[in-house]
Parts: C-alpha cells; structure tokens; sequence
C-alpha cells in the first residue's frame, strides 16, 4: 500500500507561527542543534557537521512524504526569528497514536514558547489525524520539559530506566501520554504588553 502523504500545517499562534521546515532553516537549526546547552538533556549528542542540517530538513520532508508526521519550524512573530521546531512523529493511523517532540533556542527558554507552539500542533493533530493519544518523554533531569508536558495535560506514567546513553552519560526518561479524552485545548492567552 503507498503510504499516504501528510500536509505539513502552518499553524498561527498570539506570539507564534508555525510552518514547514525548509532548506532557508538550515542555518538555524544548525546552531540550534549543535550547542551543547540546548542539547545537554538530549537523547544524542549535539550535530558538529553543518550537513547533518540538510539532513533533518530532508527527514522532515519525508515524513511528510510518507504520512509519518510532521515537523514545523516556530518563528516568533515580533520579529520572524526562527526559534526552535515542534513535531510529531510516528503517526500510527491504525492505533490513532503518536509522539510530540521539540527544541527550542535557549534565548527563547522561559516565555512559554514551547507550550504555545505545542498547544497548536496538538490542536491540529486531535482534529485533522483524529488521534486518541500522544505520548512524549523528557530527560528525568529536565524539569523545564516536564512542566510543559504537564501544562499541556500530559499525564507521567513511568520511568525508562537507564534508556539513553550520550558521549558515556547515562540518563532515564519520563514516558508522558495524553488521551484524547483528557485534552483541553484552551484559549490562545493573549500576549502582555
């Protein structure tokens, strides 16, 4: 059967808009990616060649291409910035599931960007795929992480004991899940100021 494709959203949010990835990301998510502060509770270590980039651009293409996902890249809308990306991969239509991911620079940690930008893909996703449930997992370290997923309305259900292994540290993961039945999509919050 050919997989079906899956139309990368563009998506707006009060401060945020979100989009497909392209190859002009390159550059940003270059350094996005390689720095070793934003990637400290990753689950590989940070890119150190410029065309791992072009790869990524290229994976989020064929996972749309191949129905599996969708990845955006988050702009802020003040002033256009690319600030990080948020997705969802592993698109099961049979089993209505799928998994949320994020990253995010560190200069735009702490004003609840990667929330905003999540609630929005959740909406979409919920709607346009029809899922019943989401699952994410955070580093047991990274606390920032775990208050987004649980302001979403993720719910912690376990440990991954020892499942990652990056440049010889070792670290667990929280699994987080989300039914469709316990979202609450709230209202965009309107920005201060």
């Amino acid at each position: 059967m050919t997989p079906k494709p899956l139309p990368t959203p563009t998506l707006h949010t009060a401060r945020l808009g979100l989009r497909p990835v392209v190859d002009a990301d390159a550059d940003a998510l270059f350094a996005l990616h390689s720095s070793a502060h934003v990637l400290r509770y990753w689950d590989s270590p940070p890119w150190d060649e410029r065309a791992r980039a072009g790869r990524f651009v290229a994976a989020c293409r064929q996972m749309a291409d191949e129905g599996t996902g969708a990845r955006l890249a988050v702009d802020r809308v003040s002033d256009g910035a690319f600030i990080g990306w948020c997705g969802l991969t592993g698109w099961n239509p049979d089993y209505r599931s799928a998994s949320l991911g994020y990253c995010f620079d560190d200069a735009a940690w702490g004003h609840g960007y990667a929330t905003e930008a999540a609630r929005a893909l959740l909406r979409w996703a919920f709607d346009a795929l029809d899922l019943n449930r989401v699952q994410a997992e955070a580093d047991t370290r990274n606390a920032a992480s775990a208050r987004v997923l649980e302001k979403l309305g993720f719910v912690r259900e376990g440990t991954l004991r020892e499942d990652c292994v990056v440049n010889g540290d070792v670290s667990d993961s929280w699994v987080y899940g989300l039914l469709r039945r316990e979202w609450r999509p709230t209202p965009e919050p309107v920005p201060a100021g």
